[in-house]
């Protein structure tokens, strides 16, 4: 007789222990709302967190784009093989030299490590294990249970000071100070101090980044606290990258006519001017500008909101009020108010989703 149950009665973390402790083969289903999980294990340790074949979505599939292993040109062309022999990704991937062999595990086991982080945190949904499934062919990796449930709590608790240390993706990152030569660096390091430019916000040195988002904030909490990166500043969403030029050779600047020199000084000046009038006549203007077009506040909101998202992904609801970002540390009790408006929210009946809004202060 299958095990089955509500997470509600035993969490994903004692099921997965009680799992392992058996040593039991088969496949365990985790589903909540329109999300299935799927846990594939053999004598009670973990060989898979995804369906064989390549479904729709498929978690390896979507994890070695996200690592910059796959394009979405060789994925289709992978969809029309599979679709063809009905071969397993994890082959298929070996044998058309995608990846090599050796590379394989170790990219199965970190997929699989990022997706139990997202599962583990489910405190709502069901759970069904059927010990009659196999996974077919010969697993690539069989992880001990134990020791992963382990690593995915110790990367959920992480996970959290990366994310107040980096709460607003928006702020621009550059280099500090680069690493003694004698620095043992990561590989992941490595990879990000080519990215890290100035120009790019967090949310796009991550995205950048041939790393799992858990991976991109562990690198960069690392590089931060090493003081080898700074916040240089904050672009507002929507606004387009200002590319750097690249600044002259100390030898070239005397092949600059004084009189293009001169030119160049004095419209830099009355751009200062002009800026200087502009941010005037927007502070007397902004007492009749709506939240609508106050960008400073719609910014304030966004950042609300995604903490609301990632307060919801970690506990697997929405907070009941925003005070509770507080108490959970997402938020500073000082973000909670934006000058001029009063902060709305509510959530849905249900639970299912809520509503974030700003309104004039009167």
């Amino acid at each position: 007789m299958a095990l089955q149950g509500n997470l509600r009665d035993f969490s994903t973390m004692e099921i997965l222990q009680l799992v392992g402790s058996q040593k039991k083969s088969g496949c365990l289903v985790m589903e909540w709302n329109t999300e299935r999980f799927p846990i594939w294990v053999i004598e009670g340790r973990i060989v898979a967190t995804r369906d064989p074949g390549l479904p729709k979505d498929d978690p390896l599939a979507r994890f070695l784009r996200q690592v910059k292993r796959l394009s979405e040109e060789q994925l289709a062309g992978l969809a029309i093989i599979q679709k063809e022999s009905g071969r397993d990704l994890e082959d298929l991937l070996v044998n058309g030299r995608y990846v090599e062999p050796d590379d394989l595990a170790p990219l199965v086991e970190r997929q699989i490590l990022d997706d139990l982080m997202r599962v583990v945190r489910w405190e709502h949904g069901t759970y069904r294990f059927d010990p009659n499934a196999v996974w077919p062919g010969d697993p690539v990796v069989a992880l001990g249970m134990e020791a992963t449930l382990i690593e995915a709590a110790r990367r959920v608790d992480e996970q959290k000071r990366f994310m107040a240390a980096f709460r607003d993706p928006h702020r621009l990152l550059a280099v500090h100070d680069l690493p003694n030569p004698d620095e043992e660096l990561s590989e992941e390091e490595r990879e990000l101090f080519g990215i890290v430019d100035g120009r790019r916000t967090v949310a796009q040195v991550v995205a950048a980044a041939p790393l799992s988002e858990y991976e991109a904030y562990e690198s960069l909490h690392r590089m931060l606290e090493a003081h080898w990166i700074q916040f240089t500043g904050r672009r507002d969403p929507g606004l387009p990258s200002i590319p750097v030029p690249a600044r002259p050779r100390v030898e070239d600047a005397h092949r600059v006519p004084a009189w293009l020199r001169e030119i160049g000084v004095a419209v830099a000046v009355l751009a200062v001017v002009a800026l200087v009038h502009l941010v005037a006549a927007r502070v007397t203007l902004s007492s009749r500008i709506d939240h609508e077009h106050d960008v400073y506040a719609l910014a304030r909101l966004r950042d609300l909101r995604q903490a609301v998202e990632l307060f919801a992904r970690d506990r697997g609801s929405y907070p009941r009020n925003l005070e509770d970002l507080v108490d959970d540390r997402w938020i500073e009790p000082a973000e909670l108010k934006v000058p001029g408006y009063t902060v709305q929210y509510a959530v849905s009946e249900g639970g299912a989703d809520f509503q974030l809004t700003l309104a004039v202060a009167r």
